[in-house]
């Protein structure tokens, strides 16, 4: 990931002077009339490229967004009480400082981070700093981890809301006009898994990557620790439809106060709540069907303010797509298509990808992005088909035709694949990296925000079990081919990962149906829910010493 560092009001960097001194020769004597900063967005918005900055406390990553045709960023310091602190020392401890904001989890050991960014020389510090504080963030995340079943739930009740219908169902009634081009109803019906796929088997559904929130609400009303009285719960579940309200407004010309409405209404409907004024909605759980960012509205007209309001600062939110330097952002894993019902359906779907043949050594599913020129897939692509480079070892399924619009095609390529190029989209992290996994393909990950500083409870720690890592400024200054680099790996290499894949964290990736009934096997959501249930309870303990 290239990370470009600005502590002042600084000149552009030499090589955007060289790249570009033409242009800024020609307008020189506008341009000097404006301050530079200006001067710095102007240039960032018409390059689209990628840029990362470090101001005062705060650090600015982004990507550039064919969806807005300008930037993303995933900004530290959004909020006051999350800005990165000006210094950490050896003895200090997110977890000290952010408990009471009700956050996440564990001791920290010494972060090492072999597969971030290459920086130069005077950018080093000040990074290597804010990926220390995204590292401990997870840490703090991890600490959580349940080895504990709550089942028998021993006094540890989640309570669901029900919320007026406003918040949720009047918005699935509303799914005919979210997605001008695409009849989205169909992917919102059998509790948001969507249609079955007979093709694929028992358990495969047409599941839209936007239906976590309808999953989610369906398992919990039927969770062996639901309580029906507020008094006895220690969890507190928001079943609100945020991501479908986002969703409604997307491609509709409205002000961004129609775009906010229900978020303030949710706001006000939760404080009159005595449960919420309790605890002050640190023990308010919310699970949020898209990216951090979409929730995050700042100079764009994209998304809702939601999660920016003050409000919304002390639950935990769980998303697809967490916010890095947001500590009571908890990413999980985006929804696939297989949905299990019982523990056989998850063995057999083990044992045939375990005996898939895979005549390919890597692939790649999706489309360029040749309006971005920082982006790598169009690198990517050309080394995936060009015969000089990949020698028939690459599969390219072109998503930018209509190719991918079955979910048959895409496990199909990915379950006769050794390896799954992954780079990002249109924001870090992509939800066939889980269709991969699932499928047994080993993925191939060129960023860290992509997986690695988002799945702290569902992914370990040693990323080097289960993906291959590479720079994506290597693939950008062509430094490396990367079919040739994965030749390199062993067979008996590729083997290992393989089964670890399948056999340790398939079943804890895939959200079983609303009706399933598993007893070997704990999946995303039973991980999730235990781990939310040990933090109550850990908190709830630190309270009373």
């Amino acid at each position: 990931m290239a990370v470009s560092i600005s502590t002042k009001r600084s000149k552009p960097s030499k090589k955007l002077e060289t790249k570009y001194s033409y242009c800024y020769f020609t307008f020189h004597k506008f341009l000097t009339r404006i301050s530079m900063t200006l001067l710095i967005i102007i240039l960032i918005y018409i390059l689209s490229s990628f840029i990362s900055v470090i101001s005062a406390n705060i650090i600015h990553v982004c990507f550039p967004s064919r969806m807005l045709n300008s930037l993303y960023c995933l900004s530290a310091g959004t909020h006051p009480s999350f800005e990165i602190p000006t210094s950490i020392s050896n003895n200090s401890s997110i977890t000290h400082q952010t408990e009471g904001n009700a956050t996440h989890h564990e001791d920290f050991p010494t972060p090492s981070t072999p597969y971030m960014v290459n920086y130069n020389d005077k950018r080093d510090e000040e990074v290597a700093y804010a990926v220390k504080a995204i590292e401990e963030q997870l840490q703090v995340h991890r600490s959580w981890i349940s080895d504990k079943n709550y089942a028998s739930c021993d006094g540890r009740g989640i309570y669901v809301y029900d919320l007026p219908s406003m918040f949720n169902k009047d918005l699935v009634g509303q799914c005919r006009d979210m997605i001008p081009w695409q009849g989205f109803c169909k992917y919102l019906s059998n509790e948001g898994l969507g249609d079955p796929i007979p093709k694929l088997g028992k358990g495969w559904y047409q599941t839209h990557q936007y239906s976590l929130e309808l999953i989610f609400h369906s398992r919990v009303l039927k969770h062996p620790c639901r309580v029906y009285n507020e008094n006895e719960a220690k969890l507190f579940y928001v079943p609100a439809y945020a991501g479908l309200d986002i969703l409604r407004w997307h491609f509709k010309n409205v002000s961004n106060d129609v775009k906010d409405s229900l978020s303030l209404e949710l706001v006000k409907w939760l404080e009159r709540q005595n449960s919420w004024k309790r605890n002050e909605g640190k023990d308010h759980v919310f699970v949020l069907g898209k990216i951090s960012w979409d929730f995050r509205r700042a100079n764009t007209e994209w998304g809702s303010r939601l999660l920016e309001l003050d409000k919304m600062q002390n639950p935990i939110k769980l998303l697809i797509e967490r916010q890095p330097w947001h500590l009571n952002d908890i990413g999980i894993p985006h929804p696939s298509y297989f949905h299990p019902h019982s523990d056989n359906d998850i063995i057999a779907w083990q044992m045939k990808i375990s005996m898939s043949n895979r005549k390919n050594l890597v692939s790649f599913a999706g489309a360029g992005r040749p309006e971005a020129k920082d982006n790598i897939r169009s690198i990517l692509i050309d080394q995936c088909t060009s015969k000089y480079y990949s020698n028939g070892k690459c599969q390219f399924l072109d998503c930018g035709s209509a190719k991918c619009d079955g979910p048959e095609s895409i496990i199909q390529v990915f379950a006769e694949s050794e390896f799954c190029m992954q780079p990002p989209g249109d924001s870090p992290t992509r939800k066939s990296v889980f269709d991969s996994l699932i499928s047994g393909c080993i993925p191939v990950l060129f960023d860290p925000f992509t997986a690695y500083y988002q799945y702290p409870w569902h992914l370990p720690e040693d990323h080097h079990k289960y993906s291959v890592f590479i720079d994506k400024k290597e693939v950008q200054q062509m430094n490396v081919n990367v079919v040739e680099r994965l030749t390199n790996i062993s067979s008996r290499e590729r083997e290992k990962m393989r089964r670890f894949i399948v056999y340790e964290l398939l079943p804890g990736l895939v959200y079983a149906d609303y009706n399933a009934e598993l007893n070997k096997f704990q999946d995303a959501f039973h991980i999730t829910i235990n781990n939310l249930l040990e933090r109550v309870s850990r908190l709830e303990k630190t309270d009373k010493d």
